[in-house]
C-alpha cells in the first residue's frame, strides 16, 4: 500500500529551543530544589511544548475507546471468545468497565467507536458508529483488512478526533486477539523476535501461549512482503487499530497531547510513528504493562512510562490512571510559586 498523501498528515517537529528554556527556567525558579520533583519537571516541560505554552492547562480531555473483532481469534490465541468484544462495548457504555469508572473519576469525557465489531449496536450517546465489517479477515489465511478498509479506518479515525473538542486525548481499544496484532506489528516494524513480543494477553495458560507463538509464527511468514507501516498494518490487523492510527496522526496535527496506554494502543502510536516520525514528540506514555512486548515498544517509540502497576486490561484504563501526573505537571507550572514571588531565599 502507498502511503497517500491526503489520508496521512504531515507532523512537524516540535522543536522549540527558546520555550524549552523558558519552561525549563520557570520549573528551575520554583519553590524547591534543583530538579526535587524529579520526573513530574520533566512531564511538565513535554506538556507545555506540545501545548506551545509555559502555562499548559488541560481543556475537555477526552478518553477514545476503539473496539473491533479480529477473524484471527479463531485460531485460539485469546484466553476469551470473541463475543466478550461486543459485551465489553456494552459494558463501556452502560458505566461498568474500569476506564468507565476511570473516565467518570477524573472527568474524562468517554467516547466508544464502534470500529468492526462483529455484533450491531443501538445508537446512543457516547458510541460514535464507524463499522467497517464484523470483524477482520483471519490473518493466518490472507491480509486482515484490505488497502481500502486499512485506509477507511484511519481515514474515520481522524474524523472521529477532529469532532471531538479539547487538547488532550487518551487512548484506549477493546478487541479479543488484539494483542497478538500488537505483537506482529511490533515484531514486523521492531525488527524483534516475535516470540519476545508475545504475552499471554488476556490470560493464556502454558499451552495456550505456545498456541499463540506458533499461529503467530505462521501469521509472520505468510506476510513477509508486509513490511512498510500501512501494509503491516493491512496484513496484521485490526480495525481498531488502524482507526487509532488516524486519531494518533489527527491528533498529532492538531497537538493534543496524546496519553498512550497499554501494549496495543502503543502498536497503533508505533505505526504513526513509522509514517510521521515526529508523532512520538507528541505522546506521554502512561504505564508499561505486564506483556514483555510492551517494554520493547515503548524503548522503540523512546517513551518512558509514567506507572508500572503490572496491569494488562487495556481499554485505556493506564492512561485514566496515569492523568492525574499530568494535571499535576500542568498545575506545578501554573500555581506553584517562584522564590522571587514567595520571597523564599535559594540555596547559598
Amino acid at each position: 500500500m502507498n502511503d497517500n498523501n491526503d489520508l496521512i498528515p504531515t507532523i512537524p517537529d516540535l522543536v522549540d529551543t527558546a520555550l524549552a528554556a523558558r519552561l525549563q527556567s520557570a520549573l528551575d525558579n520554583k519553590t524547591k530544589p534543583l530538579g526535587a520533583l524529579g520526573r513530574i519537571e520533566g512531564l511538565a516541560l513535554r506538556i507545555g511544548l506540545i501545548l506551545g505554552t509555559e502555562t499548559p492547562e488541560f481543556k475537555a480531555p477526552q478518553m477514545l475507546v476503539c473496539a473491533g473483532d479480529h477473524g484471527l481469534a479463531a485460531r485460539g490465541v485469546s484466553a476469551f471468545p470473541s463475543d466478550v468484544t461486543w459485551q465489553m462495548v456494552e459494558n463501556f457504555l452502560a458505566g461498568g468497565a474500569a476506564v468507565s469508572v476511570l473516565a467518570r473519576q477524573h472527568g474524562l469525557a468517554l467516547t466508544v467507536v464502534d470500529c468492526g465489531v462483529g455484533r450491531d449496536f443501538q445508537p446512543r450517546p457516547g458510541l460514535v458508529q464507524r463499522r467497517i465489517a464484523a470483524g477482520t479477515a483471519d490473518a493466518s489465511t490472507g491480509p486482515a483488512m484490505t488497502p481500502e478498509q486499512c485506509a477507511q479506518a484511519i481515514a474515520n479515525g481522524r474524523e472521529v478526533v477532529r469532532a471531538l473538542p479539547g487538547n488532550a486525548l487518551l487512548l484506549g481499544e477493546m478487541g479479543i486477539g488484539n494483542s497478538s496484532s500488537a505483537a506482529l506489528l511490533l515484531s514486523r516494524l521492531g525488527g524483534l523476535n516475535i516470540n519476545d513480543c508475545i504475552g499471554i494477553g488476556t490470560g493464556l495458560d502454558a499451552a495456550g501461549l505456545a498456541r499463540k507463538r506458533e499461529v503467530l509464527r505462521q501469521v509472520l511468514a505468510l506476510h513477509a512482503s508486509a513490511t512498510a507501516p500501512l501494509d503491516a498494518l493491512a496484513a496484521f490487523g485490526g480495525f481498531e487499530i488502524a482507526t487509532l492510527v488516524g486519531a494518533v496522526l489527527q491528533a498529532a496535527q492538531e497537538r493534543r497531547v496524546i496519553v498512550v496506554d497499554g501494549f496495543i494502543a502503543s502498536a497503533a502510536v508505533m505505526v504513526a510513528q513509522a509514517l510521521q516520525p515526529f508523532v512520538a514528540q507528541r505522546c506521554v506514555a502512561a504505564h508499561c504493562s505486564a506483556e514483555p512486548g510492551h517494554l520493547l515498544l515503548l524503548e522503540w517509540l523512546g517513551l518512558e512510562p509514567l506507572l508500572s502497576l503490572d496491569l494488562r486490561l487495556g481499554e485505556g484504563s493506564g492512561g485514566a490512571l496515569a492523568w492525574p501526573l499530568l494535571e499535576s505537571a500542568c498545575l506545578i507550572l501554573r500555581e506553584m510559586a517562584s522564590f522571587e514571588a514567595a520571597g523564599v531565599s535559594r540555596k547559598a
